[in-house]
């Protein structure tokens, strides 16, 4: 598969895309939806799910987050420093055409860095949808943390593992990839040779500055959680 089709499939997979040429009408989600729909309700199955992100030997001694009506909550306390969660579409672009998708369920698994650098912005964001505010309230509200130094800098070496077989993270083909995640400071994709020719390695465009000071990159890992095979695009 040529690398521009392999990016732009990718990114709809990971849901974090606003690339040209992406299909969905944004139409299909314009407004948020009621929140029982973004919720859910088993909290089991959502602490599973957070822990399928990574392999066991990482997420079974992770601290685990679930989505509650004003925010996510420890549902079991770690010792590794890790952190599982299961994010929802407005963890994307604001731009992005499934932002407001309830079905989009992403569990992720911070390492100890990221959780406390990268993990905050989750945090932030998520209470701040569920207290109903607008896109541009929420890009305001972003903005100036970081600029009064309110949130914390990125840490040096925070990723996280996004391995799970049972996300759903669009809408489009097969809804989820196996992939790891690194966040680093605003920079050139090419300094990582990120989507060159047959080069593993993708700048996502989760934040990109708009208005989180970060870039994301994307390395597939051609295998889920529990080690079986998965699909690299």
């Amino acid at each position: 598969m040529k690398q521009s089709g392999m990016f732009g499939n990718l990114a709809l997979i990971l849901l974090l895309s606003t690339s040209v040429g992406q299909a969905r009408d944004a139409s299909a989600y314009p407004n948020m939806a009621p929140i029982d729909q973004y919720l859910m309700p088993d909290r089991k199955a959502e602490i599973t799910l957070a822990r399928s992100a990574a392999p066991g030997a990482i997420s079974r001694d992770a601290k685990i987050l679930v989505l509650g009506r004003h925010g996510y909550e420890a549902a079991i306390e770690g010792k590794n420093g890790f952190v599982c969660v299961v994010e929802r579409g407005w963890m994307s672009p604001f731009d992005a055409p499934e932002f407001w998708n309830p079905k989009i369920r992403g569990p992720l698994c911070f390492n100890p860095p990221a959780a406390r650098s990268v993990l905050p912005i989750t945090y932030k964001r998520t209470e701040m949808v569920l207290a109903g505010l607008s896109k541009t309230e929420i890009i305001d509200r972003t903005r100036a943390p970081f600029e009064k130094k309110e949130l914390p800098p990125l840490e040096s070496g925070a990723m996280c593992y996004m391995m799970s077989k049972e996300a759903y993270l669009t809408d489009e083909d097969d809804h989820n990839m196996a992939h790891l995640m690194f966040y680093t400071t605003l920079m050139n994709g090419a300094d990582w040779g990120a989507d060159l020719p047959n080069s593993p390695v993708m700048l996502n465009p989760q934040f990109r500055g708009n208005p989180e000071p970060m870039e994301v990159f994307m390395v597939p890992t051609g295998r889920w959680s529990d080690g079986t095979p998965a699909p690299v695009m």
